[in-house]
């Protein structure tokens, strides 16, 4: 068993190819191999900023043999007196078989010869050196580029390939580079290392190049890293800012990681801990040092009892350019706080009501005008909103004031450098100028969320015009004509429906979305007359798609999907889905409850068994209480007295269902399980579909009523 060692160096790569050069590599190279059955024990895929290396350790010299049955004439044409004819001499030599070398078979079609071809092994270097070029042109990503004068795409130059078998070079064609690539053994060591290196070996590969400055392994690289920081001790009152996805840019941007340590001046903490932060971490890729058992306040317009002046960084040099390292990374710092500094001070001159109106001459997006609109638009919905929920007038008023500041910011100087503070820099702004803390918090924390993943607005305000923007967003570009297609969502039109699930379901706000909409379209018909389109239709999408975007973040939340679908999963239920989404929430996650302590399993054999007999009815599915339909003086047994006595004690359970309801409903027909069971099955059952019809309607109601209030929870009859 050998080692194949392909090492693609180039110029320095972008960080975030890393991961997606891995994945491609490793699906590609493990398709082709098996596709060839070239056995191998381990594909290993790894980068660094100059490099992305394969090793395909355990491969064998040649793939698998392969023996290929074919199908010949039946043997009544193929032989004749136990000797070959004409028809299985010629298939024999079409072969180059012998026609005693065939085989005969039983086919459910008869019995027929067959040809057993052995295709031996193929070399593996000359299947690998036609693979070769195909894994290297597969690799995709953005911003690939041509160089020179050749027509190959990558996303940097390719200045070198390392291709060996062992300590053998196995060369194959790269066609397309300028200059052309020379393929061999020679690769580079860190660029403070000299020029070139010779692989001895692929198994020596990774000791080679460590000894020479480059810690190949992305793994160990990360792990690396981790550890130097985490094990850098300057006090134990001070926690280092390092994050994952910090931490896997710091991986790609380095080939020997080195810890340096810096400062700058005390008066830059004059300046708000985010931006300090935004400039170490997102502009320079620096680690802040934040204080340890300080409560973080995120209106803080200074970092004093937040952050100490100094960082770490993560350098690709060596320990004896130490010094050099951290006075260049101290003078960059220093000049980015400082436009900062200058940049928060020039928008402190500006009062944010006034940068408000500058929003005007700002475009939202092509026919649905201006920021300054938009905003208008987010008002006016914050008032729907807060309404609906029946907040009180003062918290009404403070609501549609946080939404009237909420993109102040956006043309602001430091939003303008540093786009990631858009909402942060605007909060401290407006809590500098005397407002309010809880209005400055909810225009701080409008945004979120940003993600599933991310926190909610922590007060009712901030909640409350997050709802309203994403309405806004919505319901603007539906009536602009676009959708989310596939993989593409431009405008995250998928993110802003779950971020208003996400609140409505953390704050357990009954908000009936179908009065936002239709209320809303008729308001943005009135606003964009030039827009044409149909209200019902718009209404009808807008529903569809609030209710697939329920069903996903169920699925998120780990629900099962029968249970969602079982509540969900209905579309001509959708509208009654969106009156009160929280509902839903509810009852999806109390069936899985029920499910985890198995007394689901009790209920739904019940149900399902009298929901298919309900099918037969024809009382409606709005119907729960038995005494409409079902006549007492019809009983002939004691079940159908139990059963009637039981759904008289759901009947106001099942009743304007609410989160106490919903339980007590639950829990009275699990607690009248056998009591239901014993309507079918016992000494005591009686048949439902007697030839006496009046027992059999009466029968049949009993179990429709029944059906009727397991619908309150669920459809039981789509659960699995």
């Amino acid at each position: 068993m050998s080692t194949y060692l392909l090492e693609i160096g180039t110029e320095e790569l972008p960080a975030d190819l890393a991961e997606s050069v891995i994945s491609q590599l490793e699906l590609n190279v493990n398709n082709d191999l098996n596709a060839s059955q070239i056995k191998f024990n381990e594909i290993k895929v790894t980068t660094t900023p100059r490099r992305i290396a394969l090793l395909i350790e355990g491969i064998a010299q040649f793939s698998e043999d392969n023996i290929e049955e074919i199908k010949g004439p039946p043997v009544a044409q193929a032989f004749h007196d136990g000797k070959p004819t004409k028809a299985a001499i010629g298939f024999a030599r079409r072969y180059d078989l012998s026609p005693e070398k065939l085989e005969i078979r039983e086919t459910p079609k008869g019995s027929f010869v067959f040809a057993k071809i052995l295709e031996k092994g193929k070399p593996v270097e000359n299947l690998l050196a036609d693979y070769l070029p195909r894994w290297i042109s597969k690799i995709q990503g953005r911003r690939f580029m041509r160089w020179g004068k050749g027509d190959f795409r990558f996303s940097r130059p390719i200045r070198w390939i390392v291709s060996m078998i062992d300590s053998e070079v196995l060369p194959f064609k790269m066609s397309g580079c300028d200059p052309d690539i020379q393929i061999g053994k020679i690769s580079r060591p860190h660029r403070l290392h000299g020029s070139t290196l010779e692989i001895k070996d692929a198994k020596t590969y990774f000791d080679q190049l460590q000894d020479v400055g480059v810690a190949v392994d992305r793994n160990r690289r990360l792990s690396s890293i981790n550890n130097l920081v985490l094990n850098h001790e300057i006090n134990n009152k001070v926690k280092p800012d390092l994050t994952e996805p910090l931490l896997k840019e710091l991986s790609d941007l380095v080939e020997s990681p080195l810890l340096v340590t810096g400062s700058f001046d005390e008066s830059f903490l004059d300046l708000p801990p985010e931006v300090l932060s935004t400039v170490m971490k997102v502009h320079q890729r620096y680690i802040p040092l934040y204080k340890v058992n300080n409560v973080f306040d995120p209106l803080s317009l200074d970092s004093r009892n937040i952050l100490l002046p100094s960082f770490l960084c993560i350098s690709n040099g060596l320990s004896s350019a130490k010094e050099n390292i951290i006075l260049g990374n101290e003078k960059v710092l220093k000049a980015r706080f400082s436009d900062a500094s200058f940049f928060i001070k020039s928008d402190l001159l500006i009062k944010s009501s006034a940068r408000i109106n500058k929003l005007k001459h700002v475009t939202f997006a092509e026919g649905l005008g201006s920021l300054y609109e938009r905003v208008n638009r987010i008002e006016w919905l914050t008032k729907l909103v807060t309404s609906t929920l029946k907040f009180a007038q003062e918290d009404i008023e403070k609501s549609v004031k946080v939404a009237h500041f909420s993109k102040h910011d956006l043309v602001s100087n430091m939003v303008d450098e540093f786009p990631e503070l858009q909402g942060i820099i605007g909060s401290k702004y407006l809590l500098h100028e005397g407002e309010s803390r809880d209005v400055c918090l909810g225009v701080l924390e409008h945004y979120k969320p940003k993600g599933t993943a991310d926190s909610l607005p922590s007060n009712n305000l901030g909640n409350a015009v997050s709802l309203a923007e994403r309405f806004e967003l919505l319901f603007s570009i539906y009536i602009k004509g676009e959708r989310p297609t596939g993989s593409s969502d431009p405008y995250a039109l998928r993110r802003a429906a779950n971020g208003i699930l996400c609140i409505l379901w953390n704050k357990d706000w009954q908000l009936n979305i179908n009065e936002i909409l239709n209320n809303s379209l008729i308001y943005w018909q009135q606003l964009f007359p030039s827009l044409s389109f149909d209200i019902i239709t718009l209404s009808c999408e807008l529903k569809e798609f609030f209710r697939q975007r329920i069903i996903s973040l169920l699925e998120e939340k780990e629900i099962d999907f029968d249970i969602i679908q079982a509540i969900a999963g209905d579309t001509t239920s959708t509208s009654k889905l969106l009156d009160d989404s929280t509902d839903v929430y509810f009852r999806t996650s109390l069936l899985m409850d029920m499910r985890k302590d198995n007394t689901l399993n009790l209920l739904q054999a019940v149900v399902t068994r009298a929901s298919k007999l309900a099918a037969k009815s024809s009382i409606p599915e709005d119907v729960i209480d038995p005494s409409d339909f079902v006549d007492e003086s019809l009983f002939e047994k004691a079940c159908e007295v139990e059963m009637f006595n039981v759904l008289e004690k759901l009947k106001p359970l099942a009743i304007n269902g609410d989160r106490v309801k919903y339980k007590l409903l639950a829990d009275g027909l699990v607690s009248s399980a056998e009591t239901l069971a014993n309507f079918f099955d016992g000494e005591g059952s009686v048949m439902v579909m007697t030839d006496d019809i009046n027992l059999r309607n009466n029968r049949l109601n009993l179990l429709t009523i029944l059906r009727n209030q397991s619908l309150k929870l669920a459809d039981f009859s789509k659960l699995s």
